[in-house]
């Protein structure tokens, strides 16, 4: 069964963009950048551009203690766009025949927070905590009670490739024919400590992000969550490749040589059958910090060469950290599902190219190309050196 064709069969989506895929998709392709917005509740005395999702989200106050948190209620509004498909897969297949794989960096941490401050203010934990919600199993756990799932369930925490590993463990399972379908995909929160973190690191923008130029100065975080339905029943589109590695170059700085992103972006092409020639477009890990541009742009140039169109969509959703590479995929998605503009998503940035990077096309507002799009990467490069690259297809 090694060879099986592996579908994403439905998708649901929420983020900075946007509540739902509808509104996403509009942002994704707007003639202007949207998204991130200024925040100045998460650090004392400082404004970030974030990418915070607004409105309400879905409220988890009946459900344990445990269970509830705001990466949940993420997971939570992602999974009710996709329902009625997974409770139909789950009434055809069978419950324990249905696994759950959920990529996530920051858990409920937001939760154990806020609960610490109120037991240092008034030595008393607040009702609703419970240590579990920081627990990073507990994303799957979420989903998996949510929809009433009995097959395989765990989450994968391995930072920024954390969900694009999500989707590639689905595809195994899929392939092993151990299930006959998956809930896959990532989540991950706004809260002081991620952002706290990237400061210390000095990798922070207070305004929106710059990704590959010479004025990039650092990211802005964001949140938001992506799960996709996946079968080998056909679907508008095709896990057609994937290729991951470890490089441990650094904690937290890439290979300036690229070789494990490399290594994953060839090991994607070769799964999925593809020639670089027949790229339409990537989605670029595109953080806009010094390291990561020079390294990505290096890479790409090594294995694609400078004419394939490719962009950063960080500057309209922040990074999102575990959940980026689900996210990411889902946008790619819309690249080649629900496209009838046959557009690509802009590069926004200040157009002051750094000389010292390969120039790659990185794409210009407005831009639509002559055919639907059929053959797209996304990249995440995380810290630690774990990379992984999806390569998705029109079916």
């Amino acid at each position: 069964m090694s060879d099986r064709a592996i579908y994403l069969n439905e998708l649901g989506v929420v983020c900075a963009l946007g509540a739902d895929r509808s509104q996403v998709r509009e942002g994704l392709f707007a003639a202007q950048p949207g998204g991130l917005r200024d925040n100045d509740r998460l650090i004392a005395g400082r404004t970030l551009a974030l990418g915070e999702v607004g409105g309400a989200l879905p409220d988890l106050s009946a459900l344990p203690v445990a269970l509830r948190g705001r990466n949940n209620a993420l997971l939570e509004a992602a999974l009710q766009q996709i329902r009625p498909a997974v409770d139909a897969a789950i009434a055809r297949f069978g419950a324990d025949r249905v696994a759950v794989i959920i990529g996530t960096s920051t858990s409920g941490i937001g939760e154990s927070e806020n609960a610490l401050r109120q037991h240092h203010q008034g030595g008393q934990w607040p009702a609703d905590f419970h240590y579990a919600q920081q627990e990073m199993g507990t994303s799957a756990r979420f989903v998996r009670e949510r929809i009433g799932s009995s097959g395989p369930a765990w989450t994968i925490s391995t930072a920024c490739s954390s969900s694009a590993k999500a989707l590639m463990s689905a595809a195994r399972l899929l392939r092993a024919g151990l299930v006959d379908a998956v809930v896959a995909g990532g989540a991950d929160s706004l809260c002081r400590f991620t952002v706290a973190g990237f400061s210390a690191l000095e990798s922070v923008s207070a305004a929106r992000c710059n990704p590959f130029s010479a004025n990039r100065n650092g990211i802005n975080i964001g949140e938001g969550a992506a799960l996709f339905l996946m079968t080998c029943d056909p679907g508008p589109v095709r896990l057609s490749g994937w290729g991951e590695s470890s490089d441990a170059h650094h904690m937290s700085a890439p290979d300036p040589q690229a070789r494990g992103a490399i290594d994953a972006m060839r090991q994607a092409l070769a799964r999925a059958g593809l020639d670089a020639a027949q790229v339409d477009y990537v989605n670029l890990h595109g953080t806009a910090t010094g390291h990561n541009d020079a390294m990505e742009s290096h890479a790409v140039a090594t294995v694609l060469g400078t004419a394939v169109p490719a962009s950063s969509t960080k500057p309209l959703t922040g990074h999102t950290l575990g959940a980026s590479g689900a996210i990411e995929a889902a946008l790619c998605w819309m690249v080649l599902a629900d496209n009838p503009g046959r557009q690509l998503p802009t590069h926004w940035w200040d157009g002051q190219a750094d000389a010292a990077l390969p120039a790659l096309a990185l794409v210009a507002p407005g831009t639509q190309v002559a055919r639907a799009p059929q053959h797209v990467l996304s990249h995440s490069f995380a810290f630690g050196g774990s990379n992984a690259v999806l390569a998705l297809a029109r079916s």
